[in-house]
């Protein structure tokens, strides 16, 4: 485990990453989880979708997909 510090600016805080641990790019998704924080390099929106695929099975929805029928509403505005 490594400690870094905490640094303030204003209402803000940053956090000093060591050389180890630097990430690429310039931005980052932060998620909370717990008391713990979790730093990814942001990806490109349409990369983090494409990367997303590779994780379905070839069985996949082989059978179509249980759609309930499309419902029949009154229109809100004439």
């Amino acid at each position: 485990m490594c400690i870094s510090s905490i640094l303030r600016s204003g209402n803000s805080q940053a956090v000093r990453i060591p050389k180890e641990f630097q990430l690429a790019g310039d931005k980052v998704e932060i998620q909370k989880r717990g008391d713990a924080l979790v730093l990814r390099p942001k990806k490109r929106s349409w990369t983090a979708l494409i990367e997303s695929l590779e994780k379905f099975t070839d069985d996949f929805m082989r059978k179509g997909r249980n759609q309930h029928p499309v419902q029949k509403r009154n229109r809100a505005f004439s």
